[in-house]
């Protein structure tokens, strides 16, 4: 991947630390993005729910690379509430960031590829999004969602040969589940036919393939990373 530059957001910590520190293994040039402020020229602090914001990432980009090969949209947030307790405020902004920053990502990151002659996006969805949970509704629409944005940004790409998959990670510890008490952990775990929780990094090595030149002819697919959990 040298010479490659890519864009991963919400790189902070967890699934996407894991993808960024991976594809800069592998000698891309990695900008990450988060809510939080942190040093260092390969991040860029920015809300994925704000328009504006993703705007100003890509300039930025631009501007300094004047390249785009790879964009992993990994910022999400949960929002769980079951139906008759969901408020507006949460599900607009679980909406915002989940999916339509998903889908303003990928407008921006496609115009950038195209000058470069192509590229790969992965975006990551949920197995909740495939097989919805209760109490994540707006969680799974959103997650159901990309799933949607994905086939048709494949088909929609793909003469700018720019490939478009997704991911679909099962139960993960990252800090998306630490809310979790230990009756739920542990029922989660029994639905897991592999036996364990995945790690960040397993999902990780999934996205960085799909981004990779060994993916090649790879686009328009959903890949769980699941452990062949069943819900």
């Amino acid at each position: 991947m040298q010479g490659k530059v890519a864009v991963v957001t919400g790189a902070g910590r967890g699934i996407g630390l894991a993808v960024a520190r991976l594809l800069a293994a592998r000698d891309a040039t990695v900008v990450r993005t988060g809510l939080g402020q942190e040093d260092g020229d390969d991040y860029f602090q920015a809300d994925m729910g704000k328009s504006d914001q993703v705007a100003a990432l890509y300039r930025h980009v631009h501007k300094r690379f004047g390249r785009l090969d790879i964009l992993v949209n990994n910022a999400g947030m949960l929002g769980d509430a079951r139906l008759g307790m969901i408020a507006d405020e949460m599900m607009g902004r679980v909406i915002d960031v989940n999916l339509k920053g998903v889908i303003v990502n990928i407008q921006a990151a496609s115009k950038l590829m195209r000058r470069s002659g192509g590229g790969a996006i992965v975006s990551v969805s949920s197995i909740i999004g495939l097989r919805g949970n209760e109490g994540q509704v707006v969680y799974a629409a959103t997650k159901a969602g990309i799933v949607g944005v994905t086939l048709s940004a494949a088909k929609e790409l793909a003469a700018d040969h720019i490939r478009v998959n997704a991911v679909a990670p099962g139960f993960i510890a990252t800090d998306m589940i630490a809310h979790l008490d230990a009756e739920t952990t542990a029922q989660r775990l029994a639905a897991i036919p592999l036996g364990r929780a995945g790690t960040a990094d397993d999902v990780a090595e999934v996205i960085v393939f799909l981004c990779s030149d060994a993916a090649r002819y790879v686009t328009g697919q959903v890949i769980g990373v699941d452990g062949g959990m069943v819900l």
